[in-house]
Parts: C-alpha cells; structure tokens; sequence
C-alpha cells in the first residue's frame, strides 16, 4: 500500500476514478473539468493533486502549486477512517458539518445539492477504501 497523498497513492486514486463509470462516466456526462486538490487541516499547502477534464483524471501526483478549484482538508485520522471505512452522503454531510472535512477552495453546499455532482463526489471517496492507504510520515 502506497502513503496516503503520495503521487503512488494519487496516481492509484486516478486509476480507480478513471475505471470507475458511476464517477468518471458521470462527470464526462456533465463536462465535470477541475483541478483537485487534498491535504492535511494543520498544513497550509495541500500535498496532492488530481486533475479533471471532462469527467476523466488526466494528471495526479504530488501538489506543485497548482491553483485548486476544490481543495480538501482534514486530519490524518479521519482520512485514514474514510480510506478504511468509506463515506456516505450522510457521513460526508456530518463530516462537513463538524468540520472535520474542510473545503479550503470549493463550495460544498452548491455541489451537494446538485445529484449530477453530489453522487459521484461521494462515491470518488469511497474509491479510497478500495486502494487502501498507510499513513503518512512527517
């Protein structure tokens, strides 16, 4: 298992995204284009990057300054607990809500409302669980 953020573990992520109809199937049904980004809460730099175009991840790696259109943040055990356990959208809606999910960049509240979106967000999360992560070390 590759270090959760690292450009391993991202590019593992991609190819789960990509392989994934429900999440890259849906998004290329919508035009979905946008620069992702993840991190830890207590950092001020994401550490990975993962970019859309048209529904289909076309790069992902190591964070290198990219301009994020949606930046995640949250502690190391609670990433480690949705790798492990996966989200769903009542979990996600509760982890927003008690700011244990983070949205540096990016409005949560108009992308969960909308089903296109909404669905396949959740279920690029609960990609996670499928690749497994290890913890980072700092």
């Amino acid at each position: 298992m590759a270090n959760i953020f690292s450009a391993e573990w991202m590019n593992e992520l991609k190819d789960a995204w990509n392989n994934d109809p429900e999440v890259s199937g849906k998004l290329a049904d919508i035009g979905f284009d946008s620069t992702i980004t993840c991190g830890f809460k207590d950092e001020e730099n994401p550490r990975g990057v993962f970019v859309v175009e048209k529904g289909i991840c076309t790069r992902a790696g190591d964070w290198d300054g990219e301009a994020p259109d949606w930046d995640m943040r949250a502690s190391m055990a609670d990433w480690l607990k949705w790798v492990e356990k996966g989200i769903g959208m009542m979990g996600m809606g509760t982890a927003y809500a008690t700011g244990k999910l983070k949205f540096k960049t990016g409005d949560y509240g108009a992308m969960i409302k909308d089903p296109r979106m909404a669905g396949p967000f959740v279920k690029s999360f609960n990609l996670m669980k499928q690749i497994g992560a290890d913890e980072l070390s700092k």
